[in-house]
């Protein structure tokens, strides 16, 4: 692959994606080979796959053809282009057009209006996405959902991990056109897998990603029990964002206790982030190879107060442009100013620092003897800044084992991962 660094070595299994750390638990073992691997929460709060059988790499090679941990390539069906924010077609705000969409959902909603727009217009019969797990809802679960009112309920940003892509092969075995809600890793991954299983591009009917910040550790949630002296079985509800935007981060308990916490209080410490290693070496977290992508469109970067919520819409193709006119068409959506590039880098500076930042953070993985992902199209290269210092500390850490991660044991035992197909 043309920007992948020169003289770097890659996973050769999924044993290699999750112990260097390159895993983010999206769910594809499990979907392509339940006999092999089962999605595992993991000690330190990470969906993993753990193993059922002993390892069996050739069996595994198609997994890894699709891997976000392995491979990561861009699309590049749009009619514009930008070095930073890649290929697009339209860039624009926008909310739900359904007053209490707007407000239950993360930020203005646009996510979950295309959704129920997507069931409600009979261009998809399901929806694949994650939402809170009923039993445990701190935690994530995989779901489908049929019917518009379904995709609301479910609606909110689930900043823990999630294996949404676990569903992907029940999905597809409906033989039904349908749409999935996912990270933007997901969307890679599907679209890699798509040139493998034709059955994608034969009931895919939308892709839709949030613009990502990263996925944290489940123990990023856990230390919010912790401060409030809760343990997780004491929850019927645990909202990370909502109900007005940004939204209060809610915890609600079985005995009728509520608590919260703002947006700023629950992140203004970076270092108790907990966000995953993957996610650190991000090459796209801004839904290069989604139709369309969602973002949060504060300036600067950061909100400063709760307001009635509205998304950035970034529309990656004619695909996506279809959906969105659609969309608005039928009051689903509201549109409001189109946006360029450069606006993106106010509202998102975080991206731009990525971006500008992978490539020597790979060289430095690669320095250090480190496997790293192959990538294509993501223009990396061509957008580094030759950061010493990124570069010096991605191999420092990597040759401390801070990027390193144990795999977890064989286990027959069902987990958080089993859905829920409604």
């Amino acid at each position: 692959m043309p920007d992948t660094p020169n003289a770097a070595c890659h996973p050769q299994s999924i044993r290699d994606v999750v112990e260097s750390g390159l895993c983010i638990g999206c769910g594809l073992c499990q979907a392509l080979a339940p006999d092999r691997w089962r999605m595992t929460m993991t000690v330190e709060g990470r969906l993993r796959p753990a193993p059922l059988k002993p390892a069996n790499p050739g069996a595994d090679a198609e997994i890894l053809r699709a891997c976000p941990g392995a491979f990561v390539e861009a699309s590049a069906g749009g009619t514009k282009s930008d070095m930073v924010w890649g290929s697009y077609t339209h860039m624009a705000e926008a909310w739900a057009g359904d007053a209490d969409t707007r407000f239950r959902a993360a930020t203005g909603g646009v996510l979950t209006a295309l959704g129920a727009h997507l069931l409600r217009s009979g261009k998809a019969k399901f929806i694949l996405h994650c939402a809170a797990d009923p039993e445990r809802p701190m935690r994530s679960k995989w779901m489908f959902s049929e019917t518009p009112s379904q995709v609301v309920a479910r609606a909110g940003s689930r900043y823990g991990p999630s294996d949404t892509l676990s569903g992907l092969e029940a999905a597809l075995e409906r033989q039904q056109p349908f749409g999935i809600i996912a990270k933007p890793c997901d969307a890679t991954a599907v679209r890699a897998r798509a040139k493998d299983d034709p059955r994608i591009d034969q009931h895919l009917v939308a892709l839709l990603v949030m613009v990502c910040g990263g996925a944290s550790d489940l123990g990023k949630s856990q230390a919010l029990l912790d401060e409030y002296g809760l343990t997780e079985d004491e929850l019927t509800v645990f909202r990370y964002r909502g109900f007005g935007n940004p939204g209060r981060t809610r915890l609600e308990t079985k005995d009728g206790r509520a608590f919260e916490k703002t947006y700023q209080e629950l992140w203004e410490d970076e270092s108790g982030w907990r966000i995953q290693t993957r996610c650190k070496l991000c090459p796209d977290a801004i839904g290069e190879a989604a139709d369309i992508a969602a973002a949060d469109i504060w300036p600067g970067g950061t909100p400063t107060g709760e307001d009635a919520g509205l998304n950035g819409v970034i529309v990656r193709n004619d695909r996506g442009q279809a959906l969105f006119d659609q969309a608005v068409a039928a009051g689903d959506l509201v549109p409001g100013k189109d946006h360029g590039p450069r606006d993106y880098d106010d509202f998102q500076p975080h991206q731009v620092a990525k971006k500008r930042s992978l490539a020597a953070r790979l060289r430095g993985l690669a320095a250090a003897g480190h496997p790293v992902y192959r990538h294509a199209g993501l223009r990396l290269d061509d957008l580094d800044a030759a950061n010493k210092d990124q570069e010096a500390g991605s191999e420092m850490r990597a040759g401390a084992g801070r990027f390193s991660e144990a795999m977890p044991e064989k286990t027959t035992v069902p987990d958080a991962s089993d859905s829920a197909q409604e």
